[in-house]
C-alpha cells in the first residue's frame, strides 16, 4: 500500500511540473478563458437580480445565454490546453478553440446524465439503507449512516465520471459515451486522482481556516494567489492527467458500466 502510495504521488508529482511547465508558457491566453468563465457566471448572477421581478421568462432566456456562453469559454479552454499538449506551439489562436455547437449539446447532455448518474448512487444508497428499518436500530442512527455513506458515494462518482468533457473534446464521444469512458479510464486511478485534487484544494482550504481563524488579510492574499494560479494550474493539470490516463487505458472503445464499476 505505501509503494503503491508512492507511484501515486510521484505521477502527481509529473503531472503538476507538467501543468505548472504550460501554465506558464501560456499564462496570459489560459487565465483570459479563465476570467471569461468566471465572469460570465458573475454577470449572470448581477443581472439576475436586477430583472428577477421584470419577467420570468426573460430571466429564464438570460440563463440560458449565460450558460451558453460558459459553456463555450469552458469547453474552449479545454481544447485549448489539447492544442498546447499535441502542437507545442505558442501561436495558437483562442478563436481556433471555439467549440462546434455540437460539442455543446453534446455537453448539456453530459451534464444532464452526470447530474442523473449522481442521484442515481444517492437513491440507491438510501433503498439499500431502507430494510434496516425494521431492524430495531434507531432511525436517525440509519439516516446518519445512510446520508453519510450517500455523500462519500457521490463524491466517488463525481470524481470517476467527472473526466467527461474531456471526451467531448478531444474524442467526439456521444453524451453517455463521454460518461461510460470516464468511468472506465479513472479505473485504478482514483488515488492519483484524489491526491491530485487534494493538491489542488490546498489553497481554497487554507483560504477558509484563515478566515476562521480571524486573518480576513492573509485570506484575501491566499484567494487572490489561488484565483490567478491555481484555478489556471488546476484546469491545466486536469487536462494532463486525463491525456497521461488514456495513454494508459487498455480497455474497450467502449466499455460496460458493470465491468469499470470496481
Amino acid at each position: 500500500m505505501i509503494e503503491f502510495l508512492k507511484e501515486s504521488t510521484f505521477a502527481v508529482n509529473e503531472v503538476i511540473y507538467k501543468a505548472w511547465f504550460i501554465t506558464k508558457r501560456n499564462y496570459i491566453s489560459i487565465i483570459f478563458l479563465s476570467i471569461l468563465m468566471f465572469s460570465t457566471l458573475s454577470l449572470s448572477s448581477l443581472i439576475s437580480l436586477f430583472i428577477k421581478d421584470v419577467n420570468p421568462i426573460l430571466n429564464v432566456l438570460m440563463f440560458l445565454i449565460f450558460i451558453i456562453f460558459y459553456l463555450t469559454f469552458n469547453l474552449s479552454l479545454f481544447k485549448y490546453i489539447f492544442y498546447l499538449l499535441d502542437h507545442e506551439v505558442d501561436n495558437v489562436r483562442i478563436i481556433d478553440t471555439l467549440p462546434s455547437k455540437e460539442q455543446i449539446v453534446k455537453f448539456l447532455l453530459a451534464n444532464f446524465y452526470f447530474t442523473l448518474s449522481i442521484l442515481t448512487v444517492y437513491v440507491a444508497v438510501i433503498l439499500i439503507a431502507f430494510p434496516f428499518i425494521y431492524t430495531g436500530i434507531k432511525m436517525q442512527y440509519i439516516t446518519g449512516v445512510a446520508i453519510s455513506v450517500g455523500l462519500v458515494a457521490i463524491f466517488i462518482t463525481w470524481i470517476r465520471i467527472s473526466f467527461f468533457p474531456f471526451f467531448i473534446i478531444d474524442r467526439d464521444a456521444s453524451p453517455f459515451m463521454s460518461l461510460k469512458l470516464s468511468l472506465a479510464i479513472t479505473k485504478g486511478n482514483f488515488t492519483k486522482i484524489l491526491i491530485l485534487l487534494v493538491f489542488l484544494a490546498a489553497f481554497q482550504v487554507l483560504y477558509i481556516f484563515l478566515n476562521y481563524v480571524g486573518w480576513p488579510f492573509t485570506a484575501t492574499i491566499v484567494n487572490i494567489l489561488s484565483s490567478f494560479v491555481i484555478v489556471p494550474l488546476s484546469t491545466v493539470a486536469l487536462t494532463i492527467a486525463y491525456r497521461q490516463m488514456m495513454e494508459e487505458y487498455k480497455g474497450d472503445q467502449d466499455p460496460e458500466i458493470l465491468k469499470n464499476i470496481i
